[in-house]
């Protein structure tokens, strides 16, 4: 078992802050208006060699009507079941508030070990108003300042003093990491939610629900990797509030820190420039890429639509026309797990390793058979050809003159690599070099 620690406590109370102090990086979106962090949220933390999961919450707010405030329950609860120890965040400057007494009372039925921190303490001199919370009956306050840190650390020591063991340095180190992006509402958290069976991400009808870019460790079927849920990607023009500003920010984050990038489009929407400028700047990041054409079972269709869908997302998107397309309904799940199959597929072309062997049998005859046009009266000769050591699919092509090989050629030998070797959904990249 590993060591979870859950921050949860009612809205404003500085959960994100604290939370991006533990895990030391700005990973949750931190606003003063309430109610910005919906979904949970988890990041990894060390404390005197003990490693654990951090895991950032909604706030609580009991019995409210408000539709997200539901679903923001229903995620805290489920932090607090998954968690080792539970630190119940509070305001000291504002004191004890009744929602904190009745979140108490919800704490408390768990029965985990829970922690008091009373945040916002940020001089020595206030922390002579928290001795009121004690009255939620729960153990000993903390005073702590998530803004400058102080207090962190003797907080710190009463977390590890409820673990079991050290823990795991980076459970996620080394997976995959698969990131599902798109317009806003075309079904990217209903996606995440089906494939794992629970409800991971709030999902709403509306744009916008998904704030935080969510990281979900998958482990099915022989598969094991890291899925990203994002917030949907608009034009900048019609982002109007800040927090919207940093979703995108955090959705664009999770593309750099992705592997492959599953780019969800809404069938009945068709296929738009927003789309096309999400599929570009996967490519132009060098991820591997699936698109993924969602709410199928919602478009009118004749045996021929999906093939000429296809056609015409490949020929706007020309020449970055190398990605599988596959359509899907996340609400009937048709195709959803064929959808994870293709990006772990893509994950393993990217990686391939090609040895120089047999990329020179498979490219030298068709090198052969339509060389390189001379230019200016000189014959370009393309010698051997070999796979150089990165991250990404790079071939170098090593001849006499590689300055006067032309855009249409390298296109020429890009589509013939594609045929020989499997690097469906991969962007690959070509370089001349003299021999």
């Amino acid at each position: 078992m590993s060591n979870i620690v859950a921050i949860v406590g009612r809205p404003n109370v500085g959960k994100s802050t604290f939370f991006n102090r533990l895990v030391g990086e700005r990973i949750a979106i931190m606003d003063n208006e309430s109610g910005v962090t919906r979904d949970r949220h988890y990041g990894q933390a060390e404390w005197l060699g003990y490693y654990f999961t951090v895991i950032d919450t909604g706030g609580y707010i009991e019995g409210s009507e408000d539709r997200y405030e539901a679903e923001i329950r229903k995620q805290v609860t489920m932090a607090i079941d998954e968690a080792s120890v539970v630190v119940f965040l509070v305001d000291a400057k504002q004191g004890i508030t009744d929602l904190d007494k009745d979140f108490a009372n919800v704490v408390r039925k768990f029965k985990k070990p829970v922690i008091v921190a009373a945040n916002k303490v940020d001089m020595p001199s206030q922390g002579n108003y928290i001795s009121e919370f004690y009255a939620l009956g729960l153990g000993d306050i903390f005073p702590v300042s998530s803004q400058t840190g102080s207090g962190t650390g003797e907080l710190l020591d009463q977390i590890i003093t409820h673990f079991e063991q050290k823990g795991d340095e980076n459970p996620y180190e080394g997976l995959p990491r698969i990131s599902i992006v798109g317009r806003p509402n075309v079904g990217k958290s209903s996606f995440l939610n089906t494939l794992i069976g629970a409800e991971r991400s709030i999902v709403k009808d509306e744009a916008g629900t998904t704030r935080d870019a969510v990281d979900t460790r998958y482990n099915m079927f022989g598969k094991d990797f890291i899925l990203t849920d994002t917030a949907g990607i608009r034009r900048k023009a019609r982002v109007k509030e800040d927090i919207e500003f940093y979703s995108v920010l955090r959705s664009l984050k999770a593309i750099e820190k992705s592997d492959v990038c599953i780019v969800m489009l809404d069938a009945t929407q068709g296929f738009e420039a927003q789309d096309m400028n999400i599929i570009s700047l996967a490519h132009r990041n060098k991820k591997g890429i699936v698109v993924l054409v969602n709410k199928w079972d919602l478009v009118e269709k004749d045996s021929n639509s999906a093939k000429k869908m296809t056609d015409y997302i490949y020929q706007r998107m020309a020449p970055i026309n190398y990605f599988p397309i596959i359509y899907t309904s996340v609400a009937t799940k048709q195709r959803i797990f064929q959808a994870i199959e293709k990006a772990m597929e893509v994950y393993e072309n990217k990686n391939r390793k090609i040895s120089t062997s047999e990329l020179n049998d498979k490219m030298l005859p068709e090198i052969q058979a339509y060389p390189p046009p001379a230019l200016k009266g000189k014959y370009i000769k393309i010698k051997y050809i070999t796979q150089i050591p990165t991250h990404n699919p790079v071939f170098a092509f090593f001849c006499n003159l590689p300055q006067y090989i032309q855009v249409p050629y390298e296109r020429y030998l890009e589509n013939k690599m594609r045929q020989h070797f499997q690097l469906e959904g991969v962007p690959i990249q070509l370089v001349f070099r003299s021999k």
